[in-house]
């Protein structure tokens, strides 16, 4: 047989293996995440708003990042100007954190922040914490989330993201009464993790109320051990801006 045969094989050949690589990864039942299927989505700075935000129950907005400079310092980085009235709709407040060394005047912000867009009309129920915590270091992230919620009027929720290796290995049960809620994150960037089946079967042994986070347009197929847990309250869409072709 000539090289440019043996060639051939060898390409058939490795196409079959990533052909079944990728349906162990993705099951060929997995469908699109349809925004307009769910009613909760998170919307994020240079999003723009979509139609299906008319149906929303719930709308996780990004409202500030608390960032940390060379030298430093910490900084409070507003992402919405005003306080627009949001009628009808269940809404946190979200907060991008990259350190967990907030300052008082940075804690006296958000405050401040959730008592103006309440009195603007809003029905403004809780902040969400978004902190890429590793598991190993729950621990301190435990010990912030405590001080913070004795220093956040009691009649907000207290919500958090969390990455999907929590599911596993991560141990929650210091944040049951200091946490309302917890949102998976499984997607990264605009797609699904590729196994994220994997961890999410353990989604079940959670202690605290929990969602699902999807990315709208990434390949979804709903996991059993979670819509069937106790403390599984639904699934929170991060919407994206369409694509547009080079």
């Amino acid at each position: 047989m000539t090289g440019r045969g043996w060639r051939r094989i060898l390409a058939v050949a490795l196409g079959g293996i990533l052909c079944a690589s990728a349906s162990l990864l993705t099951p060929a039942s997995a469908d699109e995440v349809r925004a307009s299927a769910y009613r909760a989505f998170w919307l994020w700075a240079g999003v723009t708003a979509q139609p299906v935000l008319r149906q929303a129950d719930e709308l996780y907005l990004l409202y500030a990042s608390v960032q940390e400079d060379r030298k430093g310092g910490i900084h409070w980085q507003p992402h919405r100007a005003g306080a627009p009235r949001l009628p009808g709709v269940d809404l946190w407040l979200v907060i991008r954190a990259e350190t967990l060394d907030w300052t008082p005047a940075v804690t006296a912000t958000l405050v401040h922040g959730l008592k103006r867009w309440s009195a603007a009309g809003n029905r403004v129920v809780g902040v969400q914490v978004d902190f890429d915590a590793g598991t190993r270091a729950l621990d301190r992230y435990g010990d912030f989330l405590r001080r913070l919620r004795t220093q956040v009027p009691p009649r907000y929720r207290l919500g958090i993201t969390g990455l999907l290796d929590w599911t596993s290995h991560g141990d929650l049960s210091g944040l049951v009464g200091v946490v309302d809620e917890v949102v998976i994150q499984a997607y990264q960037g605009r797609r699904m993790v590729p196994d994220y089946r994997r961890y999410l079967t353990s989604a079940a042994r959670l202690p605290l109320p929990f969602r699902v986070g999807l990315v709208q347009g990434g390949q979804w197929q709903p996991v059993e051990a979670v819509e069937s847990a106790a403390n599984f309250r639904g699934y929170v869409v991060f919407l994206l801006n369409p694509t547009t072709p080079e």
